[in-house]
């Protein structure tokens, strides 16, 4: 989540033009357009000249070069975006497998049926169009900035002369429409201009280079539908290692808790077997006895607690139900309020539950809130055609400073809801309160097939 905004000292606004990433910006806007200019040059050439060979065996083999060197040229640009400007741009996955394919034909036939190859075509042909904004914006900011900022000096060398109709001689460094910027206090406002122009430079350098690092990502990075195909396989996986996770977690609770008590059943029941054989008194026997009824009764509270974490029963009464019995049994004042246009299916109830008991576990241990607030309600949904979501809202007073993926334990809870594709996510400033949300798909069981 975002910090609070702390004012910049002054020394840091002054030295912010020249600082390692402003000037990485720079050395980007400068190398940048060179690269786009050769891809421009270059895949229009191959292109064209693939084309017309196209009727002979020669042509394919162009066009396929043309397209890898596209390729090629694509991730030189996106390694000069992550080495100067510090954004990763995960590449296009390249379908049929480039380095898989069979033969010098089939590596062909991947080549030139391969979209993302395509798409690495296009960003040559538009780079240059978006890579000449930050190179503009370089030169003027800096360039004509430092020029405008140090012309109280290099007037006495750049200057142009002009002769009078009396035979006159003057030196003039800056004549705008007619006026000149040489003598005081005119040229303060040229040193002015260079000033601001100067100390605008990085945030407007950025900015500039928005459209161009835009029309990378979007034509060299994975498509929605490969960025949808990644999310897959990731939520996939997380699920796997956490139902992995849960067996063991099942398996080693039977094994060291529930297993062992029945294992010490049994041992008592036969000694109390050759008890009653060998006619032994009543008060040892009784001893063993309630020994015997004690590892039974734990055994038992074992399994309740085991089946409560795979599925609690309470659940059967509604999420709202189980969520009043979360809070009863939390040790700080708890309130929960739902507002649910119907009741939510088996599954989703058990997510939303286990969630609200993670964030709930959280605030007690890691917030020092004095009081906590769950809310449970639909959003959206109001129309045709409109997903509805399922949002769960856990609110409390601590001392905020919660951040998703810092060991707090909410990067855990994403990747559990992601797998049935919900969001979170947690608004804590320093001193609180925190807010964490969570939405969950909440389709209507009539729109099913």
């Amino acid at each position: 989540m975002p910090r609070p905004h702390r004012p910049a000292t002054l020394p840091a606004v002054l030295t912010a033009p020249f600082t390692p990433r402003s000037l990485a910006a720079v050395l980007h806007a400068v190398a940048a357009l060179p690269l786009a200019l050769a891809g421009l040059v270059l895949v229009p050439a191959g292109l064209a000249v693939g084309a017309v060979l196209s009727w002979t065996a020669l042509g394919p083999w162009l066009l396929a070069l043309t397209v890898r060197g596209a390729l090629a040229l694509g991730s030189a640009q996106l390694a000069l975006v992550r080495g100067l400007l510090g954004e990763s741009v995960e590449p296009a996955r390249r379908r049929g497998g480039l380095g898989a394919a069979s033969g010098p034909f089939g590596w062909r036939r991947a080549v030139l049926g391969d979209p993302a190859g395509w798409r690495a075509v296009a960003a040559a042909v538009l780079a240059p169009l978006t890579a000449v904004l930050p190179l503009l914006t370089v030169l003027v900011c800096y360039v004509y900035g430092l020029l405008a900022l140090a012309h109280p000096v290099l007037r006495h060398w750049n200057y142009v002369t002009l002769r009078a109709r009396d035979g006159s001689v003057r030196h003039v460094g800056l004549q705008i429409h007619g006026v000149e910027f040489d003598s005081w206090p005119r040229w303060l406002v040229v040193v002015a201009a260079g000033a601001v122009l100067v100390l605008l430079a990085p945030r407007l350098v950025r900015r500039a280079g928005a459209p161009h690092r835009l029309l990378l990502r979007a034509l060299l990075g994975p498509s929605a539908a490969d960025a949808r195909i990644r999310v897959l396989e990731e939520t996939r996986a997380h699920a796997v290692d956490d139902a992995v996770a849960t067996l063991r977690r099942i398996e080693r609770d039977l094994h060291d808790g529930t297993q062992a008590r029945l294992v010490g059943l049994g041992m008592h029941l036969t000694l109390i077997r050759e008890l009653i054989t060998q006619g032994a008194a009543a008060d040892r026997l009784l001893a063993v006895v309630e020994t015997a009824q004690g590892n039974a009764t734990q055994a038992v509270a074992d399994l309740r607690h085991l089946v409560r974490g795979i599925h609690p029963p309470v659940l059967d009464q509604g999420l709202h139900s189980a969520l009043a019995g979360l809070a009863a049994d939390a040790p700080l004042p708890v309130t929960v309020r739902a507002d649910l246009l119907r009741r939510p299916t088996p599954a989703l109830e058990s997510i939303a539950y286990f969630c609200a008991a993670e964030l709930l576990a959280n605030a007690v241990k890691h917030s020092g809130a004095t009081r906590v607030a769950i809310e449970v309600r639909t959003d959206g949904g109001g129309g045709e055609g409109v997903a509805a979501n399922l949002a769960l809202v856990v609110r409390d007073d601590g001392r905020g400073g919660a951040v998703i993926g810092a060991g707090s334990g909410l990067t855990g809870l994403l990747g559990r809801i992601r797998t049935v594709d919900g969001t979170l996510t947690c608004d804590s400033p320093d001193g609180g309160p925190t807010v964490v949300t969570v939405r969950l798909p909440y389709p209507d069981p009539s729109d099913r097939p």
